[in-house]
């Protein structure tokens, strides 16, 4: 059971050949057995889910089910869900059971999924290798000694291992498309404002997006579906129709134009990544894609222009976390400002410090202009880099990470190095654009990942084009040894 795809479990609950509840209770058996190995998960929620399966199988006997109702799937601990713990992988939040739910969270109950837990990041989101997590780092299942990546690696394992078929993600700066890529399975990072962002604990605001994880691109466009549209609580969210993601799957790629970034293929790639990339870039010409070489003269400025602005607006959106309202609290402070300064000292870990420093510094009288103002003209010419482009091409290609996972451990000394994991995804979210990574071959048994970056509001297309690579080729299908 916990091999079959979304689509193919959908066909089965419609069918009967199994229920939700018998589905649901596979999927936290598995968790039980299976995720001591991974620390994917920092909450399951097994008396929640098997009520939430009851009801999807009422519904789906009633005839009122819709493609996810009765499927099982894990939430990112960034989203908040009503009575449940939303940690965001920090201690300052360990103690919190949100109020409320957020608008993704809210359309997955609608839409009849079932959440079986909240599952492991790195701490508000900020790294990317899932280490600096307060529960621990979460291992990858095709080599527990390396990373998952981050910070939505806790997502990525999960599907990964077969532990659910689909979980969510959060992406500021590859956060879903980078463990996709390191963890051998499909993530979307949808426009900025294609899917709410009320109720997903706030890292970067003008960065931040939600996205799903899945084994294939068929099965990310049913629960992008589900995900997306516009939202009234959320003021960046864009009021645009959601377009039939599944209806598009099979258009032809014939005349498909694939702009190839010189600088994507430079120094840093390594060989055998570059060369599986090569591979997918021709199975994609053999489909009738053209291959165009094209320029994004600005991506060297894309890392530094980042780490300007995500740590300015992290300074601000963790500045509510005082010790006073909610959240951690620390014992017995001598006065208020004791009580600050220890809450958020003993409550942030060292990444989130880091981060909150180097925002605040960039934000301060004196810098501000010289630094954040910079950094934003800086995005305005990415962003301009990208247009020029999508008048040449209809997607973008390359690899997602510039190497395979590497081990845990490895770069937790060196931030700069770590930071520069994410230099093939950085600028879709300075930009704002829709991208995807795809399962697209293997280096040492460790999978590679297929960046593909649309214009935007062009996920359908983005969908398409894995759903064709991946009716082609058994990348997406392959399961580490041991989770089988």
């Amino acid at each position: 059971m916990h091999l079959r795809s979304l689509v193919e479990l959908a066909t089965d609950l419609q069918a009967g050949t199994c229920s939700s509840e018998e589905l649901t209770r596979a999927c936290l058996a598995r968790i039980e057995r299976l995720d001591e190995r991974l620390n994917a998960f920092i909450t399951v929620t097994g008396e929640q889910a098997l009520a939430a399966a009851r009801a999807a199988d009422a519904r789906i006997r009633a005839g009122q089910a819709g493609p996810l109702t009765g499927i099982p799937f894990a939430h990112k601990d960034i989203f908040c869900t009503r009575g449940v713990k939303t940690s965001c992988g920090s201690r300052m939040l360990d103690n919190f059971p949100a109020p409320y739910d957020a608008t993704v969270t809210h359309k997955l109950r609608e839409a009849g999924a079932v959440m079986v837990g909240k599952t492991n990041m790195d701490e508000f989101a900020m790294g990317s290798s899932n280490e600096t997590s307060f529960y621990g780092p979460v291992k990858n299942p095709w080599d527990e000694t390396r990373v998952p990546g981050g910070s939505s690696g806790g997502s990525a394992a999960a599907v990964a291992a077969r532990l659910v078929p689909v979980s969510t993600g959060t992406d500021t700066g590859g956060s879903i498309r980078q463990p996709a890529a390191l963890c051998g399975v499909t993530g979307l990072k949808p426009t900025y404002g294609r899917v709410s962002r009320y109720g997903m604990i706030a890292f970067a605001s003008s960065l931040d997006q939600g996205g799903p994880f899945a084994r294939s691109a068929r099965d990310a466009a049913l629960l992008l579906a589900a995900m997306a549209g516009f939202d009234g609580r959320d003021s960046t969210s864009v009021q645009r129709p959601v377009e039939d993601y599944p209806a598009m799957l099979e258009a032809p790629l014939q005349g498909l134009k694939i702009g190839l970034p010189r600088e994507y293929f430079s120094t840093g790639l390594d060989a055998g990544v570059g060369a599986a990339i090569e591979a997918a870039l021709q199975e994609y010409s053999r489909l009738g894609a053209q291959l165009v070489e094209i320029t994004l003269p600005n991506t060297h400025l894309a890392v530094p222009a980042y780490y300007v602005v995500a740590p300015a607006e992290c300074s601000s959106n963790l500045s509510r976390f005082d010790g006073v309202r909610f959240g951690y609290r620390a014992a017995n402070p001598k006065d208020l400002a004791d009580l600050y300064t220890r809450s958020r000292g003993e409550g942030f870990g060292p990444e989130v410090k880091r981060r909150i420093l180097i925002g605040t510094y960039a934000l301060s009288a004196g810098y501000y202009d010289a630094y954040y103002l910079k950094a934003q003209q800086v995005r305005r010419l990415i962003r301009e880099d990208f247009l020029r482009a999508f008048e040449l091409v209809d997607v973008i290609m390359g690899p997602t990470a510039p190497t395979t996972a590497f081990r845990l451990g490895e770069k937790a000394d060196d931030p700069v190095s770590m930071y520069l994991s994410d230099i093939y995804t950085i600028a879709a979210n300075l930009a704002g654009l829709p991208a995807m990574s795809l399962p697209a071959g293997f280096v040492d048994g460790l999978p590679v990942g297929l960046h593909v970056i649309g214009d935007y509001f062009t996920e359908g297309r983005l969908l398409n084009v894995g759903h064709r690579y991946q009716q082609v080729t058994d990348w997406h299908t392959r399961c580490p040894q041991g989770y089988e």
